[in-house]
């Protein structure tokens, strides 16, 4: 029997990247009338950067000049303050030595994707890597979750995605996958709860256990 493939979201989930994510934002918000409480950006966080800044900004030229302030501080800062959660090396090892099909499935764009996963030493750890640039349509819509299935050559009924933000849930069950609710991240239960996650996580190390309930 083919392995369930395994489908990961990035910041939040895979990586502690949230204190770079509300740094960036404030660096690129400072001096500005309008701007989103830390609450209101990290209920963003999981969409594409252009769709959150677009709620807070005059136009798409406006957006663009955003965009590029917020790259600006990521480009500086990414190193420091991005760190792999507790148990993601050994056990995104373990699902690799074992076979199982892994894929990440993130809004994150396909540069910072790449910088992020070298310097956290997971760069060769996945059969398939779907970032903002490759669909038209981001989660919580399914597209980058079809995608992900489509690149593995598994099928969404035998396969489970790992993730921290209700817009993951939501994109997984939209997929018709199985979802797994990482309460690591910024995201508390009850905002998690909202999105029907099949199953809960308080440590990444459990997904060992789960996996094998899989089959």
């Amino acid at each position: 029997m083919p392995r369930p493939a395994l489908l990961f979201d990035l910041d939040g989930t895979l990586i502690d990247s949230i204190g770079l994510l509300l740094e960036c934002m404030q660096f690129a918000f400072e001096g500005r009338e309008q701007a989103p409480t830390t609450a209101e950006w990290v209920a963003g966080i999981g969409t594409p950067l252009r769709t959150q800044l677009a709620e807070w900004c005059r136009d798409v030229e406006d957006v663009e000049a955003m965009v590029g302030r917020y790259r600006e501080y990521q480009d500086l800062h990414l190193e420091r303050l991005t760190t792999p959660f507790p148990d993601v090396l050994d056990t995104i090892r373990w699902a690799r030595d074992l076979g199982y099909p892994t894929a990440i499935v993130t809004s994150k764009g396909k540069g910072m994707t790449k910088r992020s996963l070298d310097h956290v030493g997971l760069s060769d750890a996945f059969d398939a890597v779907v970032t903002f640039e490759e669909t038209a349509r981001h989660k919580p819509l399914p597209d980058p979750v079809h995608l992900a299935l489509e690149r593995l050559g598994a099928s969404s009924e035998s396969a489970l995605f790992v993730g921290d933000s209700p817009h993951d849930m939501h994109a997984g069950r939209a997929a018709g996958v199985r979802t797994a609710a990482a309460l690591w991240g910024p995201f508390s239960r009850d905002e998690l709860a909202v999105a029907h996650p099949t199953y809960w996580l308080s440590g990444f190390g459990e997904l060992r256990q789960l996996v094998a309930q899989l089959g």
